[in-house]
């Protein structure tokens, strides 16, 4: 396990955000991720949350424009925020569209040539990320959440689903529910796991979730100027889906809130409250 080296390193709320980069064996490239260590840190271990974040982003987005810091500092929570893809790899059109290679892993193991080389960000962010934290970092390991945003919903819904017993805790802002039936889905799916949809159904949220029921509470904030509302998010199917198998959720329809941070950055606080209750933190 390689150990991370320092790019850039700022003091925020009394802790640290810093940015780091390092040799991941799982995706055979250099990652990058964002680490905040609240205050806390110095003295003893410290719960950690993991954010997913969206199309287009890096693990800059969150850090810079949620606004969370202060609320980690406040409950004693460390936040890790990894990168949305492997960058700078060599495949061939790898930058050419917005909604599907760099930028656009979708939190899945790729198994279609060439992208299974680099594109393994689920085994990445199950496995390889925690254990680098771990290690490297003072956390309490059995006090982990995760929480994301759009296509990050996604891939924090679908990595809590298929591991309860690491993410304890779960919350997301207007997430990709049912990738099998919207367009950045489909897209993803078929270009990194081929047109086999058998393969689809690990990655698909409410395909998950009534056969992985999750043991506590899912909240998912999703605002109703949501453009990509009615025709990317679907959050109304993921709801019929927990229905089905009496999965607790909470679902909350944020009047006039439109996908962007603003958006996080007003709830962002209820997010960080949920996670310190869903931990028994306090």
């Amino acid at each position: 396990m390689s150990t991370p080296d320092i790019i850039n390193e700022y003091k925020l709320f009394g802790g640290k955000l810093n940015f780091y980069s390092h040799l991941s064996t799982t995706c055979k490239t250099n990652m990058r991720f964002a680490v905040y260590h609240p205050p806390q840190v110095k003295f003893q271990s410290v719960p950690v949350l993991y954010f997913l974040s969206g199309l287009t982003c890096s693990e800059e987005n969150f850090m810079v424009k949620a606004g969370v810091q202060k609320y980690a500092a406040e409950y004693g929570l460390m936040l890790v925020a990894p990168d949305t893809s492997p960058r700078n790899t060599g495949i061939a059109g790898e930058d050419d569209n917005w909604d599907f290679g760099t930028g656009a892993g979708f939190y899945v193991d790729a198994i279609q040539e060439p992208w299974n080389t680099h594109y393994q960000m689920y085994s990445y962010v199950v496995d390889e990320l925690p254990n680098l934290i771990a290690e490297n970092f003072a956390i309490q390991a059995e006090k982990q959440g995760i929480f994301g945003h759009s296509m990050g919903g996604h891939g924090a819904l679908v990595c809590a689903l298929r591991n309860p017993e690491k993410f304890k805790s779960v919350s997301v802002f207007a997430p990709i529910v049912a990738p099998m039936r919207c367009p950045w889905g489909k897209k993803a799916l078929s270009g990194y796991l081929g047109e086999n949809q058998e393969t689809w159904y690990d990655y698909d949220a409410s395909e998950l979730v009534k056969k992985h029921r999750y043991d506590g509470n899912i909240l998912i904030d999703q605002g109703t100027a949501d453009k990509f509302l009615l025709e990317q998010l679907k959050p109304e199917l993921f709801k019929q889906a927990c229905q089905e198998v009496n999965q607790p959720l909470i679902l909350r329809y944020q009047e006039g809130y439109d996908h962007s941070y603003c958006f996080i950055a007003t709830f962002i606080e209820e997010h960080i409250q949920h996670h310190v209750k869903e931990l028994n933190i306090l």
